[in-house]
């Protein structure tokens, strides 16, 4: 029977399922005149008159339960398994299963076992009330078993191999079904958590509603804690293992048990009551149960499908056949079969259609977002096995609406669930629908806020892209280009290979003829290339090109093509390309030089992944390698580079970075290789190899040289310096060559700055002014000196005294140097002091006398920052008080008490006294943070709103660190800093207006000092509680301090308006502490409040209504067991218990209510729900109400309770 046709029978006849006194089910039609239909609902109980089951398909409201059985459940006549059970005929033994499983007898089960009428063929027993029968056959003492020896202990211990465990279930169950029966529904019981135990009678005796009652009221766990949620890592294997056991147990099952109307009823019937249940650990675990049931069948099936599609080729091909070469009995087995196998998926089809309107429908939409994730993730898999059902509309419609969920985990699992069907190019015909209506809504994902999220949108649109390419707009594409310089390197990755599907294709054909002006044929990637260069220049982001290079490095080879960047560079355009203007010159360079770096060290850019990021050996590997590449490659083209870009700093800056990044050792090795080469072919043996340096080499310490005395740009020289460095590292053959060129490039700076100043000083001393050149020849050589001084050792040189003079003379107003030059001698005087403590360091470990240098050291340190004290003091110079402040702090760094582990240093630490310390502390307030626009805002405000963009990672750094040391004390400063501004505000007796500027600027401060607390209200639940009370202490305060005390005492107190700052930590709020602040509230506000309720009791009004939103959702979280019977008399007096013991005081710490389990309620965290509440008194882990929708995916969806966030 097709779905159709059964659900019109099921809508005109109403089937009642019991559970009688033997453990079998019978069923009668039940109609609402029938007296049977009132004790039917009275026996089915709460749990199934939820929303949902009040609803036809049609969108009708019943005025009674309309759960419909499928007709494998409900099948009538004496043939039927139910329609036995009726008669109260004793239901046949299971026949042993053969071990010939390939038999088509016992394969699949028989045939004539399983043919039943339908339900319309059944007599009608709409009178007749369900009859009372005796106790079953006799049970196995299997049934009540030890803790130990119980299905959930075997599992949860995780010893046994699982195979084996459901084999052994399997034996038992052939002995008796019963018993074995029992210890599954025991297993999910213990599963959930729970301590009570199904026992024979109960199973015997009664409906599977009464069972579950039963169990809910022994479910007495105090922590609220279940094995699904628990932590560590047996319970993690016990999750894992729950879920294979569930799987084994139908595959092993799959070709006959499952199809004997007794195993897979009782265990579907069980799951779909636990997972409508109210308590969240049996919803949770019978809903990951019935999933993974589901998914099990889903692969069973597929095989029969497969099978059957098998049987069906070899009937056609056998009824195909002439008359006098087909055999009959083959033909004859080969009908029955396949018909054997059609009636075995449409079993396992109609489970499938139960368990999916039963659970899923209801489920997917569970206030607990772990349980709507499970659906999630199955429904993806059972598209993706048996996409001939499952990938349908009326099943997508599911995954598209959950798209909008508000926890990111599940719109993970959705996007997950999706991205092997965009995968397939055979499903993407069953898609396009799907894609249509939530394209948007999946390219916005790219955006979200969880970054996993994102990333799986990213990947999930590069699969649109590949097999719906004219989907995406160019729109559509934008937003995802963006992403390659997001922070968030796994986003940024995954949108560089978006661009790679969408942008970078490589077209050997476009390359094919492309030739440079000399003849040499351009690479395949030159193209790419040039695409890159453009990107790069149009996105407008320069300053983030590591980040570009970041995206692309993994997963693109041209960004490790070196020869086709240095050809575009030095090789002139053939008669067929278009020459690089200099932006795309400046552009290529920057990538190429990005490149290189992160080739060379394997570490991502600033911003971007760990700080340190221990790398594989395999990262390893690869990173010498590529190492070892790029030296080869630039040692010699580097150079031609050098001079043909010799002219401009930015390239060249840019350009002198590469060396830093040589495996330096290759100037040697393959000088050698060359030589041995050389030796090789004259034969002699006796030739030797002079010590000379490569001539490559040479000609980048000359070009270094040059670049030096040309350029003065600052970028040029400290590149320049630190590429020096790098060269002259001891550790390799050619420090010594590298030294002498250092030596005399450092000789040579020196002398220039000397000729300078003496010709500069002479000018002076004659009374003639220096002209421009003069004044630019002093400043460029004090700034080259100052460069290198940071990187190289200029102490033999004795410069420090002179520099040190300048300085002083200028903060005794004695100055003739340009004011930059006595910024570069305040610069060059700090470098000494340091080269001075490295050199003394090296004396002490050689063991050479080191007291004279240390007195020199200790006395230049002091004399120093003194002179430095005195010019951000008395300077009037902005750019000598900035350089001045750096280099004070800097010293008190390097000079601190770590020295004091060495006891021969200790002479050196310098101990900042409090002048100095409030030197800098005014220095700070003074120049930092200033106000530059007078627009009514206060100081601290601005302090975190204007200074935000430039300081923003400062300051949330502070909080954050101030948070991990004390939330409790971290939230009342936060607290005293929003009293305060707000007596700033109040000041002079004004009253405070709730509509000026000053007050909404303090709201939006207090805004964004509550996002800071994140989502985990009870991990901050202490911290918040005390941010309130110090808020309403204060509101609430009658202000002795003010002067404008009101003298009306029915007056509202001076700074109420104060609560409506306090408001926006309202949502920070459990709402169990909600309550409790509320009591507290009304017990501090002395003052009556007036019924008119006008303006200046707003704030109040606001603060209250905030503190009770959500109370009438539903009840609250009680401290005793919600179950327990009481008198009348009792419960009024435990009324005025849970009143007189709720107002706590805020002193104390706020208890966590025990969680306890009651119907009709959730005992999810508030914090934690994803949904809002349903506007009726329904039980809070109900679905809340949909909007009406229309057509296959509904209207306007995407504006409901699903939006993310």
């Amino acid at each position: 029977m097709n779905e159709t046709k059964w659900m019109s029978e099921m809508r005109h006849t109403r089937t009642h399922l019991r559970v009688g006194s033997d453990g079998k089910r019978r069923v009668g039609e039940l109609r609402p005149s029938s007296p049977t239909w009132a004790r039917a609902v009275v026996n089915r109980g709460d749990q199934y008159m939820d929303p949902g089951m009040g609803l036809m398909d049609d969108g009708s409201n019943l005025s009674r339960p309309s759960r419909v059985y499928p007709d494998y459940l409900v099948g009538g006549g004496g043939g039927g398994m139910l329609g036995q059970r009726w008669s109260r005929a004793p239901a046949p033994a299971p026949a042993p299963l053969s071990t010939a499983q390939n038999s088509p007898d016992t394969r699949f089960g028989g045939v004539a076992s399983r043919c039943r009428p339908r339900l319309s063929d059944s007599p009608s027993h709409a009178d007749e009330p369900p009859k009372k029968r005796g106790r079953g056959r006799g049970r196995a003492a299997g049934g009540e078993q030890d803790d130990e020896t119980s299905l959930f202990a075997i599992v949860k211990a995780g010893r046994a191999a699982l195979q084996q465990v459901v084999d052994d279930w399997i034996d038992s169950y052939k002995l008796n079904r019963d018993a074995a029966l029992l210890q599954i529904m025991n297993f999910f019981i213990h599963a959930s958590g729970c301590k009570g135990r199904i026992t024979s009678d109960m199973q015997s005796s009664m409906e599977h509603a009464a069972i579950i009652r039963r169990m809910t009221e022994e479910f007495d766990e105090e922590s609220g804690e279940y094995p699904l949620i628990m932590t560590g890592q047996m319970w993690k294997k016990f999750r894992s293992n729950f879920c294979e056991f569930v799987s084994l147990l139908v595959k092993q099952c799959q070709y006959s048990i499952i199809y004997d109307q007794y195993l897979m009823d009782n265990i579907i019937a069980l799951l779909t009551g636990l997972s409508d249940s109210q308590v969240r650990a049996f919803r949770h675990t019978a809903t990951l149960a019935a999933m993974k049931l589901m998914t099990a069948l889903v692969g069973v099936a597929l095989t029969v499908s497969v099978n059957m599609d098998n049987t069906q080729r070899q009937y056609e091909a056998e009824r195909g056949k002439s008359r006098d070469k087909r055999a009959s009995d083959r033909l004859e087995g080969l009908l029955v079969k396949r018909t054997e196998l059609e009636e075995n998926i449409e079993e396992i089809k109609n489970m499938l259609t139960y368990m999916f309107k039963s659970v899923f429908v209801h489920r997917y939409r569970d206030t607990l977002p772990e349980i709507r994730a499970i659906c999630m993730s199955e429904i993806g898999i059972w598209m993706k096995k048996f996409h001939q059902i499952f990938l349908d509309d009326s099943y997508l419609k599911y995954i598209g609406w959950t798209l909008h969920d508000k926890v990111g985990e599940v719109r993970l699992k959705c996007l997950q669930a999706l991205q092997p069907l965009y995968s397939s190019e055979e499903l993407k015909s069953k898609l396009e629908l799907f894609t249509n209506k939530f394209k948007d809504r999946i390219v916005a994902m790219t955006l979200d806020k969880e970054f996993d999220v994102a990333v799986q949108a990213v990947k999930l649109v590069i699969s649109i892209l590949k097999h719906h390419r004219d989907i995406l707009t160019d729109k559509d594409c934008e937003h995802v280009y963006e992403l390659v310089y997001s922070s968030h390197r796994a986003v940024a990755q995954a949108a560089g290979e978006f661009l790679n599907e969408r942008l970078f294709i490589p077209d050997e054909e476009a390359a094919e003829n492309l030739r440079t002006k000399r003849g040499k044929k351009r690479t395949p990637n030159t193209p790419l290339v040039r695409d890159l260069v453009q990107f790069f220049i149009e996105s407008e982001l320069h300053e983030h090109g590591a980040y570009l290079v970041d995206s692309l490095l993994e997963s693109n080879p041209m960004m490790k093509d070196w020869e086709t960047m240095t050809d575009l560079l030095s090789e002139e355009p053939g008669p067929k390309e278009e020459p690089l203007d200099d932006r795309q010159e400046t552009s290529l360079i920057e990538i190429m030089v990005c490149a290189v770096k992160q080739s060379a060290t394997g570490e991502p850019p600033v911003g971007r992944g760990p700080n340190r990021k221990v790398l594989s050996a395999r990262e390893v590997k690869q990173v010498h390698d590529d190492k070892q590449r790029l030296t080869e490659h630039f040692m010699t083209t580097l150079p031609p580079l050098l001079t043909k870009y010799a002219a401009d700093p930015e390239k060249v800056a840019n350009l002198l970075l590469i060396p830093q990044y040589f495996d330096l050792e290759l100037y040697t090795t393959r000088r050698l290789e060359k030589a041995s080469l050389f030796l090789a072919s004259l034969g002699d043996e006796e030739f030797t190899i002079n010590g000379s340096t490569p001539e490559n080499l040479d000609q980048l310490l000359t070009l270094m040289r040059t670049i030096v005395e040309k350029h003065t740009d600052t970028d040029v020289l400290e590149t320049c310096a630190k590429t020096l460095e790098t060269l002259c590292s001891e550790d390799h053959a050619i420090y010594s060559r590298c030294d002498v060129a250092r030596a005399n490039l450092l000789d040579n700076i020196v002398s220039k700055y000397r000729e300078a100043m003496d010709e500069y000083a002479n000018l002076i001393a004659g009374g003639e002014d220096p002209d421009e050149d003069e004044i630019f020849a002093l400043v460029s050589s004090l700034k080259k000196v100052s460069c290198f001084y940071a990187c190289h050792n200029l102490s033999s040189w004795g410069i420090w005294a002179s520099l040190f003079e300048v300085v002083r003379e200028a903060v005794t107003d004695q100055r003739t140097l340009p004011d930059e030059a006595i910024k570069h001698c305040i610069a060059c005087c700090y470098c000494g002091l340091l080269w001075d403590q490295k050199a003394l360091q090296d004396k002490i470990s050689q063991g050479a006398p080191y007291q004279e240098d240390l007195d020199t050291l200790r006395d230049r340190l002091h004399m120093f920052i003194d002179l430095c004290k005195e010019v951000v003091i008395a300077s009037k110079e902005q750019i000598f008080k900035e350089e001045a402040y750096v280099t004070i702090c800097d010293l008190l760094i390097v000079f601190c008490d770590q020295l004091g582990s060495n006891h021969v240093l200790q002479p050196l630490v310098y101990t900042p006294d409090r002048l100095l310390i409030q030197l800098l502390n005014n220095f700070i307030q003074t120049y930092v943070f200033i106000e530059e626009e007078d627009d009514g805002q206060d100081e601290h405000t601005k302090i975190l709103l204007d200074y935000y963009n430039d300081y923003g990672d400062i300051i949330k750094a502070t909080i954050g660190k101030a948070r991990e040391i004390n939330k409790v004390n971290c939230a009342r400063t936060m607290a005293s800093s929003l009293i305060m501004i707000y007596q700033e505000i109040h000041q002079n007796g004004h009253k405070v207006s709730r509509q000026s500027e000053e007050f909404i600027s303090l709201k939006e401060l207090a805004k964004r000092f509550a996002l800071s607390f994140g989502l985990d209200a009870v991990k901050n639940r202490e911290a918040i509680t005390a941010m309130h009370r110090e808020g309403i202490l204060f509101a609430v305060s009658s202000g002795d301090e003010n002067p404008a005390m009101p003298a009306d005492p029915s007056s509202p107190p001076n700074n109420i308006s104060f609560l409506e700052i306090l408001t926006e930590f309202t949502n920070k709020l459990l709402k169990q502490d909600k309550r409790v602040v509320l009591l507290y509230l009304d017990k501090r506000i002395t003052v009556p409040v007036p019924s008119s309720r006008g303006e200046d009791w707003q704030a109040l009004v606001t603060y209250r209504n905030s503190l009770m939103q959500g109370e009438t959702d539903a009840p609250a979280v009680t401290h005793r067991k919600a179950y327990t019977r009481r008198k009348r008399g009792q419960r009024e007096e435990e009324e005025i218990e849970d009143e007189e013991g709720s107002e706590l005081d805020f002193h104390q710490d706020v208890p966590t209510p025990t969680p306890r389990f009651k119907r009709g309620r959730d005992f999810a965290s508030p914090s934690h729900s994803a949904f809002p509440a349903a506007p009726t008194d329904l039980s809070v882990h109900h679905e809340a109400k949909r909007p009406r929708r229309s057509g296959v995916y509904g209207g306007n969806y995407f504006e409901s309770e699903f939006d993310v966030e």
